[in-house]
């Protein structure tokens, strides 16, 4: 513990010796002048030394009353600062002190016996009153360490948050962006690979390409702003399957769409999730199934959206770069949605993925 201020010093003294002076009245003998002085300077180092001070204050109220304020302050700021033991030694010393005192020094009205019982009542009372003030103290210290450490945590609990949402918006990125580009590249490379099609050909061509680079660089711009924090102009949700559904095929890839769900009530985080479940799943396809028909269908059942996207496994599948990492990213996103993802190859031979999503309840 911290020492004690120059003012509990003064004060201490200032009390105990108000205390000393009114067991000096009537009495004139220079034991109890001296005992009280001492007494007085005892109370002051008690409270630097409390067990030390205590013991030898203790034998001080043996040789007279007037060290009796000092004794039963030191035992008490011994309870409070220090471990017990230590304040149980002075609480003993202090007892035979003053049942010497008593002893000796006969008081009128007051028996032996009854002299001894109070004075070890009051040592106890006291005893017990410091042990409180330091179990006190304890737990304040205790609280507010505590509350230290949880705001600590909770910082730590922020920053992991804001790194999970970086995380969540750079997955954001990827599906935005590698859909759109799978598109642009898909038409770039008819332009470079049929470079004999006809001229009206080649400028529809070229007019896709430059309309998904805009597309891609509009998409972008909205992924910054949720990352800016500002408001976001377009967000794609279930509704907008169908669309998706449209430019895939406007791009040449063959799609059977189904949609027996109708216009299911779902959370807003639902529809995004869906969307980009049905945008992963045809840049799955156009990357590793190119010119293979993909079926896409929608549908409800037991209170969830259920999304079943097929296409037939390529014979040879190209060797892409960071393949499958748009998968694991999708089933991170559907089981922050409240849903679940499977993938797997199918017996005959077929890429399925299947995603249930919860609807409104």
């Amino acid at each position: 513990m911290c020492g004690p201020s120059r003012g509990a010093v003064v004060l201490t003294g200032v009390a105990i010796g108000a205390l000393s002076a009114g067991s000096l009245l009537g009495s004139h003998s220079p034991l109890d002048v001296a005992a009280a002085a001492l007494g007085i300077a005892g109370a002051v180092a008690a409270l630097y030394r409390p067990v030390g001070a205590g013991l030898a204050l203790g034998v001080l109220a043996a040789l007279s009353p007037a060290a009796t304020p000092a004794a039963t302050f030191a035992t008490f700021n011994a309870a409070r600062r220090r471990p017990l033991r230590g304040a149980l030694a002075v609480l003993a010393v202090g007892i035979a002190g003053h049942a010497v005192q008593g002893w000796w020094r006969s008081y009128p009205g007051l028996g032996y016996g009854w002299w001894l019982l109070l004075m070890a009542a009051a040592y106890a009372a006291l005893l017990g009153w410091g042990v409180w003030a330091q179990a006190r103290h304890e737990l304040l210290l205790s609280l507010r360490e505590r509350a230290w450490r949880a705001e600590a945590e909770q910082g730590r609990r922020v920053s992991e948050a804001r790194l999970a949402e970086r995380t969540l918006i750079a997955r954001e990125m990827h599906d935005v962006l590698a859909h759109r580009l799978s598109l642009v590249a898909m038409y770039a490379g008819a332009m470079q690979y049929r470079p004999d099609a006809p001229p009206e050909r080649l400028a529809e061509a070229a007019g896709v390409v430059r309309d998904g680079v805009h597309q891609a660089l509009d998409e972008l711009r909205e992924v910054i702003a949720v990352l800016r924090h500002e408001e976001v102009g377009v967000v794609h949700s279930l509704p907008d399957v169908p669309r998706l559904v449209r430019e895939a095929v406007a791009a040449g890839q063959t799609v059977h769409f189904s949609d027996a769900a109708g216009a299911p009530d779902v959370p807003p985080v639902v529809g995004r999730t869906a969307y980009r479940v049905v945008q992963e799943a045809l840049t799955n396809a156009r990357k590793h199934a190119a010119g293979q028909p993909v079926t896409v269908s929608l549908g409800t059942g037991d209170g969830r959206l259920v999304i079943d996207v097929r296409n037939p496994v390529a014979e040879r599948v190209p060797d892409l770069s960071g393949s499958g990492v748009g998968l694991v990213g999708l089933t991170e996103r559907v089981g922050l949605a409240g849903g679940t993802l499977e993938h797997a190859v199918t017996a005959t031979g077929e890429f399925r993925l299947r995603a249930e999503l919860p609807c409104r309840s």
